[in-house]
């Protein structure tokens, strides 16, 4: 498989980043909000649950954990693609890694963002962070980086490898509930709450069959939801076992519509209905880092403990094998394509497989547009 991989000669794990003392937890949310103004003081105020955790927010070493994952997957699999790794967010700096990656002679770079649905936060603002990184470096001169290409992995969110560990961790979750309330116990898969105007500006336009015309983070995520819910249904024989999906992680001003029901409302109203117990299910994270820990593994489960209402916890995918190997093969599946062979793309569901390219116009951000790379045009 020495030659698979081409024409790409590295694979760059993008991710969000985060705090790994406390002294880094301020400095870090300064990165987050850069030019929203606000001050130190808020930010120490937010950053209190990063301090609950010794100011460590889990995701690095995740992500650490992921890149060594891949790294024994294309190793076992004869794939000899190198796997870097930086964050937007904190160090590794994308663009410190990206600056190595082209002083290392890499030319042709396939990117994997840790988000798996259309949105801007998860997929627009990476190639904006991706762009801003490539015209740094060609500013300052760094060797190789004139030349330097990336392209990103398509979204990942209805492949097997990700929708199939995340059905066995809600398999996993419900046994571990008492057997009294384990038949009656109903799913709530939970994602990161986002504006409303961007919720209905996410996705690509002109695709609506796919839920891509503008509403594509919510079509997603509720496909997601019920491959799992069927496929649980089947496993546990209770085929019409109630379902939602819901919200967490709201950060936005009161004024500003965002999704919902927020998780903890969500039990407020399971417990009023009668429900036996709940699992939530983190479909809208890859890893269980600080917004899983925190809101569902702290607040959500406070509120559960508060109305006296059984609740599990399914585990995201992680460094998962299963996972890695479905990394593998999209950067197989998109090398084939880029050389113009014909493959037919993996994905479950009815949305069928996400586009490879993102087009002009995909994932806007309510502010003004700003220059995003491994897309259609370099200036959506």
């Amino acid at each position: 498989m020495s030659d698979a991989h081409a024409p790409y000669d590295a694979l760059l794990l993008l991710s969000f980043g985060g705090p790994e003392g406390p002294e880094d937890v301020v400095p870090f949310l300064e990165n987050v909000t850069r030019g929203r103004g606000i001050p130190k003081e808020r930010l120490a105020e937010v950053g209190q649950h990063y301090f609950l955790f010794g100011g460590v927010s889990p995701i690095n070493a995740q992500n650490r954990e992921l890149l060594a994952a891949l790294r024994a997957d294309f190793a076992d699999h004869g794939l000899d693609l190198p796997v870097y790794w930086g964050n937007r967010n904190w160090a590794p700096y994308l663009v410190d890694t990206l600056r190595e990656m082209a002083a290392d002679g890499h030319r042709r770079v396939l990117v994997l963002a840790t988000s798996a649905y259309a949105n801007y936060s998860g997929c627009r603002q990476y190639r904006e962070n991706l762009a801003a990184a490539l015209t740094a470096l060609r500013e300052e001169g760094a060797p190789g980086a004139a030349e330097l290409r990336v392209d990103k992995l398509r979204l990942f969110y209805n492949h097997p490898g990700f929708v199939g560990p995340m059905i066995e961790s809600t398999l996993t979750a419900l046994d571990s509930l008492p057997e009294a309330v384990r038949r009656g116990a109903r799913l709530a898969f939970t994602t990161h709450s986002i504006p409303d105007v961007l919720a209905d500006s996410s996705g690509a336009p002109g695709d609506p069959a796919r839920g891509t015309s503008g509403g594509a983070y919510v079509a997603q995520h509720r496909e997601v939801a019920r491959l799992i819910a069927e496929a649980v249904g089947e496993a546990t024989g209770v085929a019409d076992r109630p379902w939602e999906l819901v919200y967490q992680s709201r950060s936005g001003a009161p004024h500003i519509p965002w999704l919902e029901p927020d998780i903890c409302d969500h039990l407020e109203t399971q417990h009023a209905d009668g429900a036996a117990a709940v699992v939530m299910i983190p479909i809208g994270f890859v890893s269980d880092h600080m917004e899983v820990k925190y809101d569902l593994d702290t607040q959500a489960r406070e509120k559960a403990e508060e109305l006296g209402l059984p609740v599990a916890r399914a585990a995201t995918v992680g460094a998962d094998p299963r996972f890695a190997a479905a990394i593998r093969e999209l950067v197989l599946e998109r090398a084939a394509r880029t050389r113009g062979e014909r493959v037919a793309p993996c994905a479950l569901g009815a949305l069928g497989a996400s586009h490879d390219v993102c087009p002009v116009g995909c994932c806007p951000a309510a502010r003004g547009a700003a220059p995003a790379a491994a897309g259609e045009a370099w200036t959506d």
